[in-house]
C-alpha cells in the first residue's frame, strides 16, 4: 500500500506559534493567526489552525509571573548627597505573632538612614508617602535603587518617580550585592533591634527604630567613612564642624 506524506514544513509556523503562545499565553487561534496575517506571513487561517491544533495549544496554559531582566549597573559612591538613595524591606512579627514590614531608606552618599518606617501593610501608595515626606525635609534624589519587590515595580510608584523626575535603578534579581550600602544597614538594624527584641505593639518598634536610627546617624563610626558617623562625615564636607 502507497500513502501520502505531506511534504510541508510547519516548522517557522510552529516556532511563531509558540513564540506568540509565551507572549500572549491567555490568548487563542483568532488572535494568533490576526498578528500572524498583520505581520506579513502568507499562512491561511486553516493551516495555523491545523498546526495549533497539533501542538495542543487549544488547551488554555499556566505561566509564572517573570521579573523584567535588568541590566548590572557599578555600585558607585556619589559625591555629594541626593544623588541616590536606596530603599528595602524587612520582616518580622509581633509578640502576638501579627507580621509587620520595615521600610528602609538610605543616601548611598554618607549611607544617611533618612528612614525607618514601620507598618503592618506596606503598599506602592505609602512608600510614595514616606518619599514624598524625606523629600520635603532633604530634597529630591536624582535616582533610588531598589529590588523588583512589587510595591516597586508598581505602575503606580513607577509614574510617581516619573512625575518627579527620578530614575529608578531596579538590580538584578537573586543579587542583593547590586544594593549592598543598604543591605548592610539591614544587617546593623536586624541585630540590633528586630532579633534583639519582643516587640508587644507595632508603635513600640517605631519608638525603638527612630531611637536607633538617631544614634546610628550621629555616632555609628564607618570605615568606608574614614570612621565617621553619616552625620560627621556630612558635616565635614560641607566644611562646618561636627
Amino acid at each position: 500500500m502507497w500513502y501520502y506524506v505531506s511534504v510541508k514544513d510547519d516548522s517557522e509556523l510552529e516556532s511563531k506559534l509558540h513564540e506568540l503562545a509565551e507572549q500572549l499565553p491567555h490568548r487563542g487561534i483568532d488572535e494568533y493567526y490576526g498578528r500572524l496575517k498583520n505581520e506579513g506571513y502568507p499562512w491561511g487561517r486553516k493551516r495555523v489552525l491545523r498546526v495549533y491544533r497539533k501542538l495542543n495549544m487549544q488547551h488554555r496554559r499556566k505561566r509564572k509571573r517573570r521579573v523584567l531582566s535588568r541590566h548590572k549597573v557599578p555600585l558607585t559612591l556619589p559625591i555629594t548627597s541626593n544623588v541616590i538613595w536606596s530603599m528595602d524591606f524587612m520582616h518580622d512579627v509581633l509578640e502576638n505573632g501579627r507580621k509587620i514590614r520595615v521600610l528602609n531608606v538610605i543616601d548611598d552618599y554618607n549611607r544617611e538612614a533618612l528612614a525607618i518606617e514601620s507598618e503592618h501593610s506596606f503598599p506602592s501608595v505609602k512608600v510614595i508617602d514616606v518619599l514624598q515626606r524625606l523629600i520635603e525635609q532633604n530634597g529630591k534624589p536624582d535616582k533610588i535603587r531598589v529590588d523588583n519587590g512589587s510595591e516597586f515595580i508598581a505602575h503606580v510608584f513607577k509614574d510617581w518617580c516619573s512625575l518627579k523626575g527620578i530614575k529608578i535603578q531596579y538590580t538584578q534579581p537573586g543579587k542583593p550585592t547590586q544594593n549592598a550600602y543598604i543591605e548592610r544597614f539591614n544587617r546593623y538594624f536586624r541585630e540590633d533591634i528586630l532579633d534583639a527584641y519582643i516587640f508587644p505593639h507595632i508603635n513600640d518598634v517605631r519608638e525603638l527604630s527612630e531611637n536607633w536610627r538617631n544614634d546610628y546617624n550621629q555616632y555609628h563610626p564607618h570605615k568606608s567613612l574614614m570612621g565617621m558617623s553619616p552625620i560627621q562625615f556630612k558635616l565635614k564636607n560641607l566644611g562646618a564642624s561636627p
